[in-house]
């Protein structure tokens, strides 16, 4: 049976929430012009891959924020979080670009209806205000990853990302390759990126096989979230790149190296808070500044060592986010377990003893 789609609107009508801000009713987004849903029944479904590839100018590049779900204290969607939480990555962290829906943002433990919904909002929230909007719609089902697709490309998502399904993992390289190219098919007008993540999926194919004539199935694809620690996988994929793919890496405290393989840019969890400092990273590096781009690599190293021996997971990290912004984005939803206070506390100490400057 479909999802239906269910407007932010009404979720904000009747979600129980203690800020009751009002909030302007989102437009309704114009339908994809292609298709999926072929009235005649006794005819087969056809999607016409007929996208061209993104010019070298228009590529992805920089920082991008993988940005965590606002929830109430009960658990449910807090979507008036989403405007204050836009205007916090752009005018404090200097960050226009966020990665929604995806591990940070606990997507596996939303319904396809929240993920809508919460795609709506971002989309909504940023526009006029972000750079670009990567909608990931990864699921463990085919289907539901084809639905929200669509979605992102009704809602005029600027790209979609598609992670490995990890409970029926895909096999061999060619099933994961056929599973991206199931989803991509359903979005063919938006740019499409892999999203590796083998310590999360248990998917440890080599990326650098994933790419090999990727574009004859995907002609959309427009590069990865290389969320391993793989370099030398990582920087066969750089030497395989093409013009227009952008390459990201997603291991916050490795980003440096990255760099030197020739990395694009990042996406990551902790740019929601030290976006200041690692741009800063990445204009020492693109200036030549080794020793400055070291000097901020190392103070991001010695928060995530610190935070590590308390056990840095979603919840820790998603309070961490919490005490350094004051957006209040709630606890994680179980099974992931909230962050102990003094262990907040501890962690947000550091944070300011490391950079007193943000």
């Amino acid at each position: 049976m479909k999802t239906s789609t269910t407007s932010a609107s009404w979720i904000r009508k009747n979600q129980h929430i203690s800020d009751h801000t009002s909030y302007n009713e989102l437009p309704h987004f114009p339908k994809n012009k292609i298709d999926v849903h072929n009235e005649q029944k006794d005819k087969p479904v056809q999607v016409v891959m007929s996208v061209m590839a993104p010019s070298p100018e228009k590529k992805l590049t920089g920082l991008v924020a993988a940005t965590f779900t606002p929830f109430t204290p009960e658990g449910e969607l807090n979507l008036v979080k989403i405007g204050p939480y836009v205007d916090y990555l752009t005018k404090k962290q200097g960050v226009n670009r966020i990665f929604v829906n995806g591990t940070t943002g606990e997507s596996m433990s939303l319904s396809v209806a929240e993920r809508k919904i919460l795609a709506e909002e971002w989309c909504e929230k940023a526009k006029g205000k972000m750079h670009q909007v990567i909608v990931h719609v990864g699921c463990m089902s085919l289907k539901d990853s084809q639905e929200l697709a669509r979605h992102a490309a009704e809602i005029k998502a600027d790209a979609i990302a598609v992670i490995a399904p990890s409970f029926f993992k895909p096999s061999t390289t060619d099933a994961l390759r056929s599973f991206l190219q199931k989803v991509a098919s359903h979005a063919p007008n938006l740019p499409f990126y892999y999203y590796h993540i083998p310590s999360v999926t248990g998917v440890n194919v080599l990326v650098r096989d994933v790419l090999e004539g990727i574009e004859e199935l995907i002609p959309s694809f427009s590069g990865v979230k290389f969320s391993g620690s793989d370099l030398m996988d990582f920087g066969q994929c750089v030497s395989y790149s093409q013009p227009h793919w952008s390459l990201f890496y997603g291991m916050d405290e490795q980003l440096l190296a990255a760099l030197a393989m020739g990395a694009n840019g990042a996406v990551g969890s902790t740019y929601n808070y030290v976006g200041c400092p690692v741009n800063e990273l990445i204009s020492a590096f693109e200036k030549g500044d080794l020793v400055q781009a070291r000097t901020i690599q190392f103070k991001m190293q010695e928060l995530l060592r610190y935070a590590s021996k308390l056990g840095f997971d979603l919840g820790v990290n998603k309070q961490l986010m919490n005490e350094v912004s004051g957006l209040c984005l709630g606890p994680p939803r179980l099974p992931v377990m909230p962050c102990p206070h003094a262990h907040a506390l501890s962690i947000t100490q550091k944070y300011h003893s490391i950079f007193p400057e943000y």
